[in-house]
């Protein structure tokens, strides 16, 4: 099996890949950054992010599995002191495949052909570069609420304990294929009306975002920021690619939720 590591680059970080590569090659595994076959992530949700989007041109070949070496996070089931534990697994395991959904994001461009597309394992988020976002939303084609504000936020269900949690959002559990859009700050008076509630959609459905003022906007698709200028329109739907993760052990997820939200010792 090949495998390859991202870590975080702290010191306990990279003490503990330098362990994990030198027990894994020992074992008879091969380390290649290129073509891994499992991706272990050392560090918190921020590494794994990093990790997903190197690697999200194989996601159909490549699995990934975290140490967390901070707080507990939502996708990093090991703790520091159970590296050895989990590079034994690696190494004689047959690893459950878990797969959780992913966002598709596309920019169309005015008086341009070519379009950008992206995948986001958390989340992607659209903001005016002038003071207030002013955008039509459409809902499978039809025209659903013109919306004004600070932004609006399209997330995955694993990461609806993300930005979208701090939004007001619900959290969705990640064996549903769904996306949900989330306001920030809009603007509700007796001339401008929003839904005012965040919106879950099924897989099937596609959100469209079409700016009435303004086509330059920021962008983010998870971690990443990215100004778009001269922008027709962005499109969101539930992607055809899911993520994959190995797990060696039950990893429940309201368990996760818990002991992040509310108290692990209670």
């Amino acid at each position: 099996m090949k495998f390859a590591i991202q870590s975080r680059n702290d010191q306990l970080s990279n003490r503990l890949m330098e362990e994990a590569k030198g027990y894994l090659t020992d074992f008879g595994l091969v380390f290649d950054e290129d073509e891994p076959e499992i991706v272990l992530s050392i560090g918190g949700d921020g590494t794994l992010l990093h990790a997903f989007h190197k690697y999200q041109h194989r996601l159909q070949d490549t699995a990934f599995v975290g140490i967390h070496t901070g707080h507990l996070g939502f996708y990093a089931d090991w703790k520091p002191e159970e590296m050895e534990k989990l590079v034994i697994s690696i190494a004689r395991t047959e690893y459950e495949v878990i797969e959780y959904p992913l966002l598709e994001v596309t920019i169309n461009y005015r008086n341009l052909e070519k379009s950008a597309t992206y995948l986001a394992l958390n989340e992607s988020t659209i903001k005016s570069s002038e003071v207030t976002l002013v955008v039509d939303v459409e809902l499978n084609g039809e025209h659903f609420e013109r919306f004004r504000g600070d932004g609006l936020c399209m997330s995955t269900p694993s990461g609806s304990t993300a930005y979208n949690k701090a939004l007001g959002g619900a959290i969705i559990h990640p064996s549903l294929p769904a996306m949900q859009l989330a306001e920030m700050a809009s603007i509700n008076n007796r001339v401008f009306r929003t839904v005012g509630a965040p919106l879950v959609l099924p897989n099937h459905h596609k959100c469209v975002l079409t700016p009435v003022k303004g086509p330059d906007f920021m962008l983010t698709i998870d971690h990443l920021q990215l100004l778009h200028k001269d922008v027709k329109s962005v499109e969101y739907v539930v992607a055809q690619e899911r993520v994959r993760f190995a797990r060696f052990r039950p990893f429940p997820f309201w368990k996760r939720v818990h002991d992040s939200f509310i108290d692990s010792d209670i």
